[in-house]
């Protein structure tokens, strides 16, 4: 409260009332005063309910002024109000439901629905005032999860509120109890089973309340955050989550979508997804879970037909009948959903498969749950896209005309085979042809074998125009149909033979591989041949027997008839049926096979270009990629070029993709820190780059690739902890020589593109650094000379940078091989050409002053050492705060300031005065000293002035004592 707000008596009189100072207990003893106006409320006065919701609001706005104007001069609320609060919150909430009670008692009793309403929004705004109550209070000692007790309140006045249809108080109240909860651990994973229920009915609520504002996004966002709730928990949990998923969904499917609302399929897909796993946490207790996934599924098939998605439509439609055939042991049609036929025939129809159609309406109609207008509704569809002659009655009326005789059957079925209908149409020959009756007038001693073969050849083209369109089940059928009309002898063995082999296929393209290994294995009792083998391999292939289809693979190749264009049929089906160690295995066989003048499916180098690509595809394959890189270069070798990689583009364009993989893979290899495959991969690259002189760009990734593959062997060394062998050395010497010989190409390649001529600068620097290392490892006695040389070369060189002979600076100072002077002459050129920079990398500038001070420094002593301090001193001077690196220029005063301590102990004074001021100087120039500083000036007139007391004498006390820090 503000001075200005205080009554005159209050402002003149010192002797204020200690109450009017502290108006709380007044406040509460006027709200224990409502709370029993409350208790006493009857409900039939609403009027009465509106006046004490008015009297809440005000009260309730003083307590929080008051709290707030308490709080920001002393403390908070103290602990016995709070608890006085929380008591009267309750008392308040329970005199709400004992008049909710008595009005929903005398309801029914000719109360208007207006009134009725007005008592109601009353009593609300009574709820919330407790609940707001709580939410003052706090959460005091003593209450055991004071916060989800106080969201319990919002909660269950958010509901009321929606009932109410007020939904922005609704979700002002649910959005309060998310607060509570979740500033308070409510959901967490170490939340109690009531209060992660809590969480749920919260979130559950909001989202109910957000969707009916037309706010869908956050409905779903809070669906889908609910799902962290309800792991570990009952499948009650689940079933309710997936109820709101479902009840969404269905509100989505009820209406035509709109842009940005959600999708109805994704919601369905929720829902089920939180009942097969609700399911899967407690098997014991699904019932309900069940059915709700039915549910689901029916709804999930209801949107897929919509969206003309019949092969979703069908989908759900196999998964509910398993279901029903699993759990209750029953047929399709018996206690089936009267849905799952009607959506079933439907996608059916609109896949155009009339004839599953047609049994699903059959079974639709023989459900006695199905309404008559289902199934009316459903035979309108079905005739609408079959036609009023349906394919039973086809059968019927065809059925007595077989007893005319073969011929006569012969002409029927060939009339019905060639008078259009598709799937109809198939089905009824198939039908026919497999009766009983007509194969007994083929049978007959009056049926010819002309008759008999016209009927297998009616029937095989039949299957093979279904086959043709992918009805494999249809033409499965008409080819076991035309098997009934080939003899059983020894002239018709192969065409047995052919028929069981087209069979195979059929059931191999339906997934059926017991039926197809049957079929095929009959085929190779009748007449063993290559492609009896391949089907086997084919069936091993979908069966996922990987070793087991290898094995038949390699047996390929003993079969009489055998022919190398199999095993790439092999590859092909490994790579489509996603094995890729068959696909492997068959090109390696296929490998093995060339030889010169060998007519081949496919040329050598393709065979080895997909086996590298399949490898690939698989981690920790580099050892056989490797290995069969180095097979091209081998076959490169010995059969020259063009005869391997091919003439013109073709053979170009090989040699490229070998050249370019070898490449990739010696960067990734690098990247993986598999250094020593790294190293042979770029120099095979560097070989296929070789092979075409005339193109300076191939030139320029032959010298890239020759200058990394010496850096990945010098990591090896150091990888290993190894030193390298005198042919390694040698041998990389010999590879930076022709790279050196090639480094004009690099330049010359990249004179118009930037970033280019970026990428081949760093090459040059690398070449200069690896010929550096390798000298070291050289024994001769000039080796010094000789780095001392290369740098000064490199140096005067056009692509040298600043930053290269920095980086060299620093590998001639360290190491187990260091060379002074040539890292001292690199720094000095790095610094000098950084200087020199329109805009100077401090930073950089920085590190080589640090570094020529301590190499100063183990040379001879101060002299140059304070050159290069003087140096930096004349850098650091007129630059802007912080422009100079900060922990450098820190690193130079106070390096500067302790070598006094030195000269001190040794008596210098001279030397000690001029350490003593460089420190001082530096550190005034430089960001961060100002705490440094004071102290020095202080030290260094202490020092001045007891140097004049004893006539330049200095005593032996250390620059490191309490009036002379040492600075660290």
């Amino acid at each position: 409260m503000k001075i200005s707000e205080l009554s005159p008596d209050l402002r003149a009189s010192p002797h204020v009332d200690s109450e009017a100072l502290n108006p709380l207990p007044l406040l509460l003893e006027e709200l224990e005063t409502l709370v029993a106006d409350a208790e006493s409320l009857s409900s039939s006065d609403p009027s009465s309910a509106e006046a004490l919701a008015a009297a809440l609001r005000r009260s309730l706005a003083r307590l929080s002024s008051s709290s707030s104007s308490s709080s920001s001069s002393a403390a908070p609320l103290p602990e016995h109000a709070k608890l006085q609060i929380w008591k009267l919150s309750f008392r308040l909430w329970n005199a709400c439901v004992d008049l909710s009670n008595s009005s929903a008692v005398r309801r029914p009793g000719g109360v208007s629905g207006g009134e009725d309403r007005r008592s109601r929004t009353d009593q609300a705004q009574v709820r919330q005032a407790a609940a707001e109550l709580l939410l003052l209070a706090g959460c005091p000692s003593g209450v055991p999860s004071a916060a989800a007790k106080a969201a319990s309140f919002f909660h269950r006045t958010g509901l009321i509120w929606h009932e109410l249809g007020r939904l922005d108080l609704a979700a002002a109240c649910f959005e309060r109890a998310t607060d509570l909860v979740s500033g308070g651990g409510g959901g967490g994973a170490a939340a109690g089973e009531e209060e992660r229920g809590l969480v749920l009915e919260i979130n559950l609520a909001r989202a109910r309340t957000a969707w009916e504002a037309s706010d869908r996004g956050l409905a779903v966002a809070l669906l889908n955050r609910s799902k962290s709730l309800i792991h570990g928990s009952s499948p009650t949990w689940f079933k309710t989550l997936a109820e709101e998923y479902l009840r969404f969904g269905r509100h989505e499917l009820s209406k035509k979508p709109s842009g940005g609302a959600p999708d109805a399929s994704d919601l369905f897909s929720e829902a089920l997804d939180l009942c097969e796993k609700g399911i899967a946490a407690a098997p014991s207790e699904t019932l309900d879970l069940e059915g709700l996934k039915e549910r689901c599924l029916r709804f999930m098939a209801a949107e897929r037909l919509q969206a003309e998605d019949y092969e979703g439509v069908l989908r759900c439609v196999r998964v509910l009948r398993a279901a029903a055939g699993k759990g209750k042991g029953k047929g399709k049609g018996k206690g089936e959903h009267p849905s799952v036929g009607y959506v079933a025939m439907r996608a059916w129809l609109g896949a155009g498969r009339v004839g599953e159609a047609e049994r699903e309406l059959k079974g639709l109609v023989a459900n006695e749950e199905a309404p008559e207008g289902v199934c009316v509704s459903a035979a309108e569809a079905y005739l609408a896209t079959a036609g009023p002659e349906a394919a039973l009655g086809v059968l019927v009326a065809l059925a007595g005309r077989c007893s005319a005789g073969a011929g006569a059957a012969l002409r029927i079925v060939k009339r019905v085979a060639e008078g259009g209908g598709g799937l109809g149409r198939a089905r009824v020959v198939a039908d026919l042809s497999s009766d009983e009756r007509v194969v007994a007038l083929f049978d007959s001693a009056a049926a010819t074998s002309k008759e008999r073969g016209a009927m297998h050849a009616l029937l095989w083209n039949c299957g093979a125009e279904h086959f043709r369109s992918k009805d494999y089940e249809m033409s499965a059928e008409l080819f076991e149909s035309s098997m009934l009309y080939v003899p059983r002898d020894e002239e018709n063995r192969s065409r047995r033979s052919n028929c069981f082999r087209v069979l195979c296929l059929c059931h191999l393209a339906l997934s059926h591989l017991d039926r197809a290994r049957e079929f095929i294995d009959e085929a190779n009792k009748l007449e063993p041949n290559i492609k009896c083998a391949f089907l086997k391999f084919k069936i091993h292939l979908q069966r996922k027997e990987e070793k087991e289809a290898i094995n038949q693979m390699q047996s390929m190749v003993s079969c009489v008839d055998f022919n190398p264009e199999f095993l790439t049929l092999s590859a092909h089906e490994a790579i489509a049926s996603h094995c890729i160690p068959v696909a492997v295995a068959s090109l390696s066989v296929l490998l093995n096979l060339y030889s010169p003048g060998k007519p081949m499916p496919m040329p050598e180098v393709a065979v080895l270009r997909n086996l590298i690509t399949l490898l690939q595809r698989n981690p920790e394959t580099e050892l056989e990629v490797l290995k069969y890189s180095r097979r091209a270069s081998a076959r490169m070798a010995e059969l020259g070029p063009e005869s391997f990689f091919g003439k013109g583009a073709v053979g170009n364009r090989e040699l490229s993709w070998f050249a370019g993989n070898s490449w990739n893979m010696g960067l990734r290899t690098g990247k993986e820190k598999k250094l020593e495959c790294c190293s042979e991969f770029l120099e095979l690259a560097a070989e296929f780059y070789n092979t075409t002189t005339d193109d300076n760009g191939n030139q320029s990734m032959v010298c890239k690739s020759l200058i990394l593959s010496v850096g990945a062997t010098l990591n090896v060394e150091e990888q290993k902890n190894a030193p390298l062998l005198e042919q390694d050395v040698k041998k990389a010497i010999d590879m930076l020589t022709r790279a050196g010989k090639l480094l004009p190409s690099l330049s010359s390649s990249s004179s118009h593109i930037g970033d280019q001529s970026a990428e081949n600068s760093a090459f040059s620097f690398l070449h200069t650094y690896y010929s550096y290392q390798l000298c070291s490892r050289i024994d001769h006695v000039d080796s010094h000379t000789q780095q001392l040389q290369l740098i000064k070369t490199f140096a005067a060189t056009k692509p040298c940078l600043p930053r290269h002979l920095l980086h060299l600076g620093l590998a001639a100072s360290q190491g187990a091989r260091p060379n002074p002077e040539a890292a001292e002459f690199s720094l000095n050129a790095a610094l000098s050409a950084f200087l020199a920079s329109p805009s100077p990398e401090y930073q950089s500038i920085g590190i080589a002053l640090r570094k020529l001070a301590c190499l100063a420094g183990y040379s001879d002593g101060n002299d140059r050492a304070y050159d290069v301090y003087r140096q930096a001193y004349q850098i650091i001077v007129g630059l802007k705060d912080g422009e100079y690196p900060i922990e450098e220029g820190k690193w130079l005063a106070m390096t500067a300031w302790n070598k006094a301590g030195f000269a001190v102990r040794l008596r210098q004074v001279n030397v000690a005065r001029k350490w003593m001021k460089m420190g001082l100087d530096l550190a005034r120039h430089l960001k961060g000293m100002e705490q440094y500083i004071a102290g020095m000036e202080e030290c260094f007139a202490s020092f001045e002035k007891q140097c004049g007391n004893e006539d330049g004498k200095v005593e032996g006390t250390e620059i490191g004592s309490k009036s002379q820090p040492v600075l660290v």
